[in-house]
């Protein structure tokens, strides 16, 4: 890709953390553009901050495309694809507008993610619809005396101890299938959090199994019973939080054939769709490894090396996932922000240090290459 070839034409089919950090990456290298049913970030991280602090939340994990200035040289598509035909190089899209788009490209990255719960929903939104979404859980959870959390992973734990950190007069239970929380981190990671919930007063039931509704996982805070497929008596609360992991791809718009079993894209181990020469996939759409995890280990900097070579045709490097989650659970607290390693100790950013060195420092300089101020 030197300064006397032509420039390839790269499309990156969704825009969440991930999109955003490839078609960054991508930008000086190729004309991008991005494709997104959102008017900017929309974050799925930290959950539990979402919640019960949206505005501080919001600052964070909440950012219109055109605060980010590498994505000055991204054509931004704000639309919900439809379709892809690969003889022909085109992804189709249906605009905001109402107007359909079809968007050629020589390399597509499927960055498309997936929808659980409340949080992670593909639906097509104004800014004003995510202001709304935003204001209105919060408002639910604000009301009620009781909360409980259905879910045993890193989303559920955040509600939880965030409910409860917020809320200090609400009764709070957590309820998780496992003998603990967080079955996919070290042992220790678990160990840590349960003794911050066990102070917050959180109640923890293990061993509970929640009965989905027959309408399936709610993609809202709910109100009333929860019964358990593991016989324990139902229970029911002011509200509950439904964060019990059942994960489904955005990949309706894609051909069966380029998907596994569950609807996630399948990949090589240098993030080729298999059978694909140009196209890749990444994040948590991306049948990577059991755990998808891809985006959390920053594979969008392997995946902008990998299109570069193969359109130079040199050789691809391959993706080593790691075998634990790892990072943020509970987002920030008083006293900080704790990110674990993968061997389960935590490294502790201090609560001074948040707004003057991490977000703008780290995050929105080191990761974004840069990010207007709001």
């Amino acid at each position: 890709m030197s300064s006397h070839t032509v420039r390839p034409r790269v499309v990156v089919a969704g825009l969440g953390d991930t999109g955003i950090l490839t078609a960054i990456g991508l930008a000086r290298h190729a004309d991008v553009v991005g494709v997104s049913v959102k008017p900017g970030l929309v974050s799925g991280q930290e959950l539990g901050t979402r919640i019960t602090r949206p505005d501080a939340w919001a600052r964070d994990y909440w950012i219109p495309f055109d605060r980010f200035r590498g994505l000055d040289r991204v054509r931004v598509v704000h639309g919900t694809l439809t379709g892809l035909d690969r003889a022909a190089r085109t992804v189709l899209v249906d605009g905001a507008d109402g107007g359909a788009i079809t968007e050629p490209y020589d390399v597509l990255v499927i960055s498309t993610g997936v929808r659980n719960g409340f949080w992670r929903r593909p639906d097509l939104q104004s800014p004003d619809d995510v202001d709304t979404d935003l204001v209105a859980v919060h408002q639910d959870l604000a009301k009620g005396e009781s909360v409980a959390v259905i879910g045993g992973g890193p989303a559920a734990v955040s509600a939880a101890v965030n409910v409860a950190a917020t809320w200090p007069d609400k009764v709070v239970d957590l309820y998780f299938p496992g003998e603990r929380a967080l079955p996919h981190h070290h042992p220790r990671v678990w160990g840590h959090v349960e003794r911050r919930l066990r102070r917050l007063g959180v109640g923890l039931h293990p061993g509970h199994r929640a009965q989905v509704p027959d309408r399936g996982v709610p993609a809202e805070v709910t109100a009333g019973s929860v019964d358990w497929t593991t016989g324990q008596s139902t229970i029911s609360a002011d509200a509950v939080i439904w964060a019990i992991g059942a994960v489904a791809p955005n990949t309706e718009w894609l051909p069966t054939e380029l998907l596994d079993d569950r609807g996630f894209v399948q990949v090589t181990s240098d993030l080729r769709v298999v059978g694909e020469e140009r196209i890749f996939a990444v994040g948590d759409v991306a049948a990577t490894d059991p755990l998808r995890n891809s985006a959390r280990n920053r594979a969008d900097r392997l995946l902008v090396h990998n299109i570069r070579a193969s359109m130079a045709g040199k050789p691809l490097r391959q993706y080593r996932p790691r075998h634990r989650r790892w990072g943020s659970v509970l987002g920030v607290q008083d006293d900080g922000l704790e990110v674990f390693a993968p061997n389960g100790r935590p490294f502790r950013f201090p609560a001074w240090s948040i707004d003057s060195v991490l977000q703008p420092g780290i995050v929105r300089w080191g990761i974004y290459r840069g990010v207007r101020r709001g």
